[in-house]
């Protein structure tokens, strides 16, 4: 990986290469890893990867020629960074079995529902990172939302934001309960997209279109429009109100969507969610 500098015992920062373990070798995992890969922020030599699936440690050996192991702990055991990105149901189980880790290793969760209380207790550890990504970073897309314990040193946080970077954009929160939030707004977001997308599409298809070119509209409209949000920085409404002229037909489809309780839904949906992060 990106050499990270480091105090000496004389004062003098050195820097020396950072080696990174993977427990789980997932979807997600696999994600993180071919981002850190693809945007030249670690090296293969840099990786290594434990999952209990044989089939997932050939696939990614194949495929990214990083090392995979089936012990947790023999691979936690000379990492700098350990990310967990296991099943919620199997992180206690993986915690007890690298618990024990030195002060100057960092261990950072992208584990849905496991706060910083949870991680420390089960690891019996205090230099912590909680990582809350998006599918879209299975593409180095994604949004992610992270928080640190107060022990966690400046240098390791850095090294936080540079991995969390590969994955797409990254925010850091100093209040874990932003956390829950995001988890209903940016985690769960693409699904409602998703949904979006495929309403529009069939809703072309409704009114006469053939499908793939309903499809291809419907992609570089949503594209286009989130691109434009972004590169002029203007309100949703004010850009809104720009293409929606007095009587027209985009007046008309809005009022349809307003009659349906469009933004209310939409408000109702991501606080369903919410409830649902912080019950978990």
């Amino acid at each position: 990986m990106t050499e990270v500098e480091r105090g000496g015992n004389d004062g003098i920062m050195e820097k020396k290469k950072t080696r990174i373990a993977f427990i789980g070798g997932g979807a997600m995992g696999e994600a993180m890893a071919k981002c850190l890969l693809t945007k030249k922020v670690a090296g293969a030599q840099d990786l290594v990867v434990s999952d209990v699936s044989l089939v997932r440690r050939e696939l990614l050996s194949r495929e990214y020629g990083v090392s995979c192991l089936a012990d947790n702990r023999e691979a936690a055991k000379n990492a700098d960074l350990i990310i967990l990105a296991v099943k919620p149901q199997n992180l206690s189980q993986v915690m007890g079995e690298i618990k024990g880790l030195s002060p100057d290793q960092l261990a950072l969760s992208i584990v849905a529902g496991a706060n910083l209380a949870t991680l420390r207790r089960g690891l019996n550890h205090s230099c912590l990172i909680r990582a809350m990504p998006n599918m879209p970073a299975q593409i180095g897309e994604g949004m992610t939302v992270w928080t640190a314990t107060d022990e966690t040193e400046p240098r390791q946080k850095k090294l936080a934001q540079i991995v969390l970077s590969a994955l797409g954009k990254e925010i850091y929160v100093a209040d874990e309960k932003y956390l829950d939030m995001a988890t209903a707004l940016s985690a769960s977001g693409p699904a409602y997209v998703f949904l979006f997308i495929e309403a529009l599409i069939d809703a072309g298809v409704h009114i006469g279109l053939p499908r793939d070119v309903s499809q291809t509209l419907v992609i570089q409209t949503i594209l286009g429009s989130t691109r434009t949000v972004e590169k002029t920085g203007k309100h949703p409404a004010d850009l809104r109100n720009a293409v929606t002229s007095p009587g027209g037909t985009t007046t008309e489809a809005l009022l349809q969507l307003e009659k349906g309780r469009f933004r209310s839904l939409f408000l109702e949906a991501v606080a369903a969610a919410y409830e649902k992060a912080k019950r978990l």
